[in-house]
This record gives C-alpha cells, sequence and structure tokens, in this order.
C-alpha cells in the first residue's frame, strides 16, 4: 500500500534529501551531491529562487519504506515572463514502483490545480537554470559537474503516470584530437580583422563583481526567447556567481567586449564530479584532503554557458568563443570535455557544435502533464 505525505517536520525533510543516496548507493554512475549544497538549494533564507517561487515535498511511502519523493513547484517568474500557467515539478527519485510514481504525480497534480496552474513541466531542480531533465539515453557514463543522472525505468514511470514528452535536450563530447583548432584560428582572425575595437580576454576575477554584471546581461539578452528561459534575478546570479568563483578558472572563462560593452561569453568548468564522486556528500577534514588530492586528476571539463547578444548575432563570435576555449583546455592538459545542454531543435547551435568535433552521447527530457 502506497501513503503519500507533505513534507511538514525537519525529520521529514531529513528523510526527502537523504533518499538518492541511499536509492543510489550501489549505483556506479550516479555521483553524490555534497550534502550542505542541498540543504542550501532548499533554503529559503540562502537561495534567491524561493524569493518568486514556492513549492511543497511530498514522499511515498510503500508500508513504512520510502519509496519516492518529488517537489512540486509553482515559478511566479516563469509565469510572468510567459504569460502561461505552468508549473513545475523537480527532485523526482523513486523505486521502479509505479504504484509509488503515479501517486506522487497525482498529488503534484492537486498542487498545481489548487494555484490555478494548467500544466506542469519538470523535473527542474528547480528551474531551467539548474539541473533539469531525465536521463534518456548514455546511461554508462557517469554524468559531468551540474548534469543529473537516472535510473532507466524512470522514463517508464513518469510515462506510466501520463507524463508525455515536452523536449528534449542534447548533450554533445568533444575529443580534444577532434577540435579543429586550425580552421577556428583561420575563423577568428577573419573576424578579428572585420571587427573594430573587439576584445577578447579571459574573467578578471579581481574586479569579479563587475564581471558578473557583464556575464548576467549576456545571458539575459542571449537566452531570453529560449523554450522553458525564465531571467536570472540579481540575487539568484549574485549568488550562483559566489558558489562557482573557487571552482572557475579565469583561462576557461572567456568574455568578448565590442567598444566596451560586453557582447559574448562562455563558460567552462572543471568537471569536478570527478572529485564529488570520492566525498560521498559530505566535505569534513578528511574529505578537503581528498578534493585537493582528486582535483589534480581532472582531465575534462564541461561548457556550460556560451551565448551571444542578439544584436551581435551572425558575426562570428562564436568561433572566438570556441577557439577560447579549445585552447585554454589543451594548455590545461584536458582530453576532452561536454557541451550542454542545447534543445533538441536548436538546429544552429547543434549543428555548429558538430563542425567543432561534438558528437551527441547523452539526451535528457524534459516532460509535461496536465493539471
Amino acid at each position: 500500500m502506497i501513503n503519500v505525505i507533505s513534507v511538514k517536520t525537519e525529520k521529514e525533510f531529513k528523510t526527502f534529501v537523504n533518499y538518492p543516496y541511499q536509492l543510489y548507493k550501489k549505483n556506479r554512475y550516479w555521483v553524490p551531491p555534497l550534502k550542505r549544497d542541498i540543504y542550501h538549494l532548499f533554503d529559503k533564507n540562502k537561495n534567491p529562487f524561493w524569493e518568486h517561487a514556492e513549492r511543497e515535498f511530498f514522499i511515498a511511502y510503500r508500508n513504512k519504506n520510502i519509496a519516492g519523493r518529488i517537489c512540486a513547484i509553482v515559478d511566479y517568474n516563469f509565469i510572468e515572463f510567459w504569460n502561461e500557467k505552468i508549473g513545475y515539478f523537480g527532485f523526482f527519485e523513486c523505486d521502479n514502483d509505479e504504484e509509488a510514481a503515479c501517486a506522487l504525480f497525482d498529488h503534484v497534480r492537486l498542487f498545481h490545480k489548487d494555484k490555478g496552474m494548467t500544466k506542469f513541466i519538470g523535473p527542474l531542480n528547480p528551474s531551467t537554470n539548474d539541473e533539469c531533465g531525465l536521463l534518456i539515453e548514455g546511461f554508462y557514463s557517469p554524468p559531468f559537474i551540474m548534469m543529473p543522472h537516472n535510473y532507466e525505468y524512470y522514463l517508464q514511470l513518469c510515462e506510466k503516470a501520463g507524463l508525455v514528452k515536452a523536449k528534449d535536450l542534447n548533450a554533445f563530447y568533444v575529443d580534444s584530437k577532434d577540435a579543429p583548432l586550425e580552421y577556428l584560428e583561420r575563423l577568428c582572425s577573419i573576424v578579428r580583422r572585420r571587427i573594430q575595437d573587439i576584445k577578447v580576454r579571459p574573467v578578471n576575477l579581481n574586479d569579479f563583481a563587475n564581471e558578473v554584471k557583464k556575464i548576467k546581461e549576456v545571458y539575459n539578452d542571449a537566452w531570453s526567447r529560449n523554450w522553458g528561459f525564465v531571467p536570472v534575478t540579481d540575487a539568484e546570479f549574485d549568488a550562483l556567481a559566489k558558489t562557482l568563483k573557487p571552482l572557475v578558472i579565469p583561462e576557461l572563462v572567456t568574455i568578448i567586449e565590442i567598444d566596451d560593452v560586453p557582447v559574448a561569453v562562455s563558460l567552462t568548468l572543471p568537471n569536478y564530479n570527478v572529485v564529488l564522486k570520492k566525498l560521498n556528500g559530505r566535505l569534513g577534514p578528511i574529505e578537503m584532503l581528498k578534493f585537493l588530492y582528486y582535483k589534480r586528476k581532472i582531465k575534462e571539463g564541461r561548457l556550460l554557458i556560451m551565448g551571444v547578444r542578439k544584436k551581435y548575432r551572425k558575426m562570428g563570435l562564436e568561433s572566438l568563443l570556441f577557439f577560447e576555449s579549445f585552447r585554454a583546455a589543451q594548455k590545461l592538459g584536458y582530453i576532452g570535455g561536454e557541451l550542454s545542454w542545447t534543445l533538441e531543435d536548436n538546429h544552429s547551435t547543434n549543428n555548429t557544435i558538430i563542425k567543432m568535433g561534438g558528437k551527441i552521447y547523452k539526451k535528457y527530457r524534459i516532460y509535461e502533464g496536465t493539471v
């Protein structure tokens, strides 16, 4: 018998947080996030996302044993931006138990019906600016930093619960030896000759606050009409930047300015999942030593942001971003890396990545359900 509860107590919330560590304990590919980061993500006083969103956590029990969890989310910034009554679901984890999954999604539907939503999409953890999607292809390798992983049976659970595909997301892998550096260098020289007063440079960590403002300007312009996009608030971007700053290698963050106006940006992070895999969700003194040791063994990166402001597109700026990213990665001794994610129907970007040597090796799905 399945019983679903709404999380109310601190003990129940702890159960909600700890469940994935139990579920994936014997999974060789799942990478346990730091528990302190998970608690920070859910903390309304520390994560500015919750200033414009509300949520309810649910746990499903089969008899007395936890069988699944889910979070129903309403992001009022998304609703205002798109003028659509669409909610989210996120943080979905479940045993291979169709009855439990269906019961969890029934409670998500009731939550959104009560809030006046017409449908919901997900998983978004907690928005498209964070981890999102269910892995549907590429199960037999670990995820890169800030990308999700799940069991194959999750697709069947969602579809049995009445959810349908909304959009697929692509993750590409580029082997360093396949990166067309000579071709890119020729393109870049042409672009530099055509555009006066162009500056291509790494991020300046000594002027980080101003650099963050520039990156945010490009981000909110470049992605503004992408499917599922929701503008990042100043507080959200500042919080994210504060989290990422200790992880950033300046040479892997490229900013392009024309006439001192920020027009394009790319951000690649070392694949710290190599380190997180060894920490089991903790970061005590022993884990810090492990972090410092395994950090040196990172040989891949994830290019997670690459964007050009709409006004400056079709000028070849993407070639500059790719060239600087690939060159910096090779200097660091990286053997390759992931470019993720892109929308399945963003043919222009997908074709460009393929020309850069990228091959689709993982796919993720955003589902939708009616209320």
